[in-house]
């Protein structure tokens, strides 16, 4: 009974490499071409047929939007006209802090990292003071908003990382006198005007 046993699950083995082995060579089916099929294309084995296909960039398509009324329109205009306005100071803030973040990982020394730091605290104060200090209000709500969405931190985080907690603290107290808030989030869903404006700005085109 053992012996037998043992026979057939010979047998299922040797047939199942047998399947393999006559799969493995048998070559693949390809479509019949015709004689303006010039163009070389990739091709993907289906069961044995080779299916050829053609990768295609995204195609974004927006609707048109109908206004409620003048304001409403002219309200959406100044959202976007802001969030163009300081969405580039959100990417550089995202390409230094990422940038400052692959350089503190390959260094170990202590004073090393707090140099790069600071070099990296006084490239953003040098933008602050030419540029972004010159932001209404209402710019810098977006700003802070927007760094979130970029960097996947708060202005708040971003500060107490490089800064210290109490220095977090104090420039969170500076920005609420002028109506900012450091801790502000961003949520696409909820800012669903903003989030429209920068897929449709062309800064993620490649």
């Amino acid at each position: 009974m053992k012996y037998s046993r043992l026979f057939i699950l010979i047998i299922v083995m040797f047939l199942g490499t047998a399947v393999k082995a006559q799969e493995a060579g048998t070559p693949p089916i390809w479509p019949k071409l015709g004689k303006n099929d010039t163009i070389r294309v990739a091709a993907t084995n289906d069961n044995g047929y080779m299916i050829p296909w053609i990768g295609l960039q995204e195609v974004v398509i927006y609707g048109q939007r109908i206004w409620k009324s003048a304001a409403d329109q002219a309200a959406y205009n100044r959202l976007k006209y802001n969030v163009l306005k300081v969405m580039p100071y959100a990417l550089f803030a995202k390409r230094r802090y990422e940038q400052l973040e692959r350089d503190l990982a390959t260094v170990a020394d202590k004073k090393e990292q707090k140099r790069l730091v600071k070099e990296c605290d006084a490239e953003i104060k040098r933008m602050f003071n030419t540029e972004i200090k010159e932001l209404t209000i209402t710019q810098g709500q977006i700003l802070t908003k927007l760094i979130d969405r970029e960097v996947g931190r708060t202005t708040f985080d971003i500060v107490k990382q490089t800064k210290g907690g109490f220095a977090a603290f104090s420039y969170q107290l500076i920005a609420r006198v002028v109506g900012h808030n450091l801790k502000s989030t961003y949520d696409a869903s909820v800012d669903r005007d903003i989030e429209s404006i920068i897929v449709s700005s062309g800064y993620y085109q490649n």
